[in-house]
Protein backbone atom coordinates (compact mmCIF):
# COMPACT_ATOMS: atom_id res chain seq x y z
CA UNK A 1 0.00 0.00 0.00
CA UNK A 2 2.84 2.77 0.70
CA UNK A 3 4.66 1.84 -2.27
CA UNK A 4 1.53 2.89 -4.53
CA UNK A 5 0.77 5.81 -2.57
CA UNK A 6 4.57 6.67 -3.69
CA UNK A 7 4.30 5.82 -7.06
CA UNK A 8 1.01 7.63 -7.31
CA UNK A 9 2.79 11.04 -5.55
CA UNK A 10 6.28 10.95 -7.65
CA UNK A 11 4.38 12.18 -11.07
CA UNK A 12 2.11 14.70 -9.43
CA UNK A 13 4.60 16.21 -7.58
CA UNK A 14 6.66 16.43 -10.84
CA UNK A 15 4.43 18.04 -12.54
CA UNK A 16 3.60 20.37 -10.03
CA UNK A 17 7.43 21.27 -10.21
CA UNK A 18 7.36 20.91 -14.38
CA UNK A 19 4.46 23.14 -14.24
CA UNK A 20 5.34 26.23 -11.95
CA UNK A 21 9.07 26.46 -13.58
CA UNK A 22 6.69 26.88 -16.85
CA UNK A 23 4.40 29.24 -15.99
CA UNK A 24 5.58 30.82 -13.07
CA UNK A 25 9.53 31.59 -14.71
CA UNK A 26 10.00 30.80 -18.71
CA UNK A 27 6.27 31.83 -19.75
CA UNK A 28 6.90 34.93 -18.13
CA UNK A 29 10.22 35.52 -19.45
CA UNK A 30 9.23 34.64 -22.64
CA UNK A 31 6.62 37.02 -22.74
CA UNK A 32 8.71 39.85 -21.44
CA UNK A 33 11.14 38.96 -23.87
CA UNK A 34 9.29 39.49 -27.12
CA UNK A 35 7.11 42.77 -25.53
CA UNK A 36 10.65 44.35 -24.68
CA UNK A 37 11.78 42.93 -28.49
CA UNK A 38 8.88 43.88 -30.29
CA UNK A 39 6.65 45.94 -28.61
CA UNK A 40 9.38 48.24 -26.22
CA UNK A 41 7.45 51.45 -25.98
CA UNK A 42 4.14 49.65 -25.22
CA UNK A 43 6.08 47.02 -22.78
CA UNK A 44 7.15 50.33 -20.60
CA UNK A 45 4.20 52.40 -20.13
CA UNK A 46 4.69 54.42 -23.33
CA UNK A 47 6.94 56.98 -21.39
CA UNK A 48 7.35 60.28 -23.17
CA UNK A 49 10.34 62.20 -22.13
CA UNK A 50 11.51 65.42 -22.62
CA UNK A 51 15.37 64.67 -22.55
CA UNK A 52 16.45 62.72 -20.14
CA UNK A 53 12.99 63.19 -17.57
CA UNK A 54 10.35 61.42 -17.76
CA UNK A 55 7.25 63.60 -18.37
CA UNK A 56 3.90 61.73 -18.31
CA UNK A 57 2.94 58.29 -20.26
CA UNK A 58 -0.01 58.25 -23.00
CA UNK A 59 -1.76 55.58 -21.80
CA UNK A 60 -2.24 56.63 -18.15
CA UNK A 61 -4.12 59.43 -17.59
CA UNK A 62 -2.99 62.59 -15.58
CA UNK A 63 -4.29 66.04 -14.23
CA UNK A 64 -4.64 69.36 -16.18
CA UNK A 65 -5.87 71.96 -14.60
CA UNK A 66 -4.85 74.96 -16.27
CA UNK A 67 -6.83 76.64 -18.49
CA UNK A 68 -4.34 76.41 -21.10
CA UNK A 69 -5.08 73.12 -21.54
CA UNK A 70 -7.61 71.06 -22.48
CA UNK A 71 -8.50 68.80 -19.24
CA UNK A 72 -9.03 64.98 -18.61
CA UNK A 73 -11.81 62.92 -17.48
CA UNK A 74 -12.27 63.09 -13.63
CA UNK A 75 -10.87 60.80 -11.95
CA UNK A 76 -12.00 58.47 -8.94
CA UNK A 77 -8.49 56.71 -8.26
CA UNK A 78 -7.47 58.28 -4.99
CA UNK A 79 -7.23 61.52 -4.68
CA UNK A 80 -6.89 62.06 -9.10
CA UNK A 81 -4.72 59.93 -11.13
CA UNK A 82 -3.68 57.92 -8.76
CA UNK A 83 -1.80 54.72 -9.92
CA UNK A 84 -1.86 53.41 -7.00
CA UNK A 85 -5.39 53.53 -5.92
CA UNK A 86 -6.48 52.42 -9.76
CA UNK A 87 -10.55 52.09 -9.70
CA UNK A 88 -13.71 53.29 -10.14
CA UNK A 89 -15.51 54.95 -7.40
CA UNK A 90 -18.19 52.40 -7.30
CA UNK A 91 -21.20 54.51 -7.07
CA UNK A 92 -24.50 52.81 -8.43
CA UNK A 93 -26.56 55.41 -10.37
CA UNK A 94 -29.09 55.77 -8.13
CA UNK A 95 -26.55 56.98 -5.75
CA UNK A 96 -26.48 60.44 -4.36
CA UNK A 97 -22.56 61.15 -3.88
CA UNK A 98 -22.68 60.24 -7.81
CA UNK A 99 -25.37 62.62 -8.42
CA UNK A 100 -23.77 65.26 -6.64
CA UNK A 101 -20.02 64.70 -7.85
CA UNK A 102 -21.46 65.11 -11.33
CA UNK A 103 -23.46 67.96 -11.02
CA UNK A 104 -20.69 70.08 -9.40
CA UNK A 105 -18.51 68.39 -12.62
CA UNK A 106 -21.29 70.15 -14.59
CA UNK A 107 -21.23 73.45 -13.26
CA UNK A 108 -17.29 73.30 -13.42
CA UNK A 109 -18.12 73.17 -17.40
CA UNK A 110 -20.43 75.88 -17.78
CA UNK A 111 -18.10 77.91 -15.47
CA UNK A 112 -15.32 76.99 -18.01
CA UNK A 113 -17.75 78.10 -20.69
CA UNK A 114 -19.22 74.75 -22.26
CA UNK A 115 -22.27 75.71 -23.64
CA UNK A 116 -24.64 73.18 -24.70
CA UNK A 117 -24.89 69.70 -24.37
CA UNK A 118 -21.67 68.36 -21.82
CA UNK A 119 -20.02 65.30 -22.92
CA UNK A 120 -20.57 62.18 -20.03
CA UNK A 121 -16.97 62.25 -20.06
CA UNK A 122 -16.60 65.36 -19.29
CA UNK A 123 -18.43 64.66 -16.08
CA UNK A 124 -18.10 61.12 -15.36
CA UNK A 125 -14.76 59.12 -14.15
CA UNK A 126 -13.43 55.90 -16.24
CA UNK A 127 -13.84 51.87 -14.49
CA UNK A 128 -9.69 52.37 -13.68
CA UNK A 129 -9.74 55.89 -13.49
CA UNK A 130 -6.46 56.46 -15.30
CA UNK A 131 -8.43 57.00 -18.71
CA UNK A 132 -6.09 59.05 -20.75
CA UNK A 133 -8.52 59.64 -23.79
CA UNK A 134 -11.76 61.60 -24.65
CA UNK A 135 -14.41 61.50 -27.24
CA UNK A 136 -13.85 63.80 -29.47
CA UNK A 137 -16.82 65.70 -28.31
CA UNK A 138 -15.45 66.30 -24.61
CA UNK A 139 -12.06 67.76 -26.25
CA UNK A 140 -14.38 70.12 -28.74
CA UNK A 141 -16.64 70.89 -25.64
CA UNK A 142 -12.99 72.35 -24.40
CA UNK A 143 -12.09 75.05 -27.30
CA UNK A 144 -13.59 77.87 -26.54
CA UNK A 145 -12.04 78.06 -22.80
CA UNK A 146 -8.45 77.04 -24.60
CA UNK A 147 -8.30 79.40 -27.15
CA UNK A 148 -9.12 82.26 -24.74
CA UNK A 149 -6.79 81.10 -22.48
CA UNK A 150 -4.59 80.73 -25.08
CA UNK A 151 -4.88 83.88 -27.03
CA UNK A 152 -5.30 81.34 -30.00
CA UNK A 153 -8.18 81.28 -32.93
CA UNK A 154 -10.72 78.47 -32.09
CA UNK A 155 -10.77 77.01 -35.58
CA UNK A 156 -7.05 76.23 -35.01
CA UNK A 157 -8.12 74.28 -32.04
CA UNK A 158 -10.73 72.39 -33.65
CA UNK A 159 -8.13 71.34 -36.44
CA UNK A 160 -5.36 70.16 -33.95
CA UNK A 161 -8.17 68.37 -32.10
CA UNK A 162 -9.71 66.56 -35.26
CA UNK A 163 -6.00 65.80 -36.21
CA UNK A 164 -5.31 64.18 -33.11
CA UNK A 165 -8.74 62.50 -32.82
CA UNK A 166 -7.73 58.16 -33.18
CA UNK A 167 -10.36 55.88 -35.07
CA UNK A 168 -11.70 53.03 -33.96
CA UNK A 169 -9.14 49.86 -34.17
CA UNK A 170 -10.03 48.47 -37.76
CA UNK A 171 -12.56 50.61 -37.93
CA UNK A 172 -14.60 48.05 -35.52
CA UNK A 173 -13.26 48.01 -31.78
CA UNK A 174 -13.87 51.35 -29.74
CA UNK A 175 -14.29 54.80 -30.40
CA UNK A 176 -12.98 57.51 -31.91
CA UNK A 177 -10.83 59.45 -29.18
CA UNK A 178 -8.28 62.23 -28.47
CA UNK A 179 -5.79 61.36 -26.39
CA UNK A 180 -5.50 64.36 -24.05
CA UNK A 181 -1.72 64.02 -23.26
CA UNK A 182 -0.51 63.79 -27.07
CA UNK A 183 -2.96 66.73 -28.09
CA UNK A 184 -1.61 69.07 -24.80
CA UNK A 185 2.02 68.46 -25.72
CA UNK A 186 1.22 69.51 -29.45
CA UNK A 187 -0.78 72.58 -28.03
CA UNK A 188 2.58 73.29 -25.91
CA UNK A 189 4.44 73.08 -29.40
CA UNK A 190 2.47 75.56 -30.78
CA UNK A 191 2.80 78.13 -28.02
CA UNK A 192 0.55 80.96 -27.49
CA UNK A 193 0.36 83.42 -30.55
CA UNK A 194 -1.89 86.49 -30.37
CA UNK A 195 -5.00 86.22 -31.74
CA UNK A 196 -6.25 88.06 -35.15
Amino acid sequence: MGNDFTSALRPAIVMTVLFAILLCVAYPMAVLGIGQTIFPSQANGRLVRDGDKIVGSTVIGQAFTNDRYFQTRPSAAGKGYDGLSSSGSNYGPTSQALVDRVKADVEKARGAGVNGPIPGDLVTASGSGLDPDLSPAAALAQVSRVARARGLPKAQLRSLVEASTEEPLLGLLGEPRVNVFALNRQLDQIGAKPSR
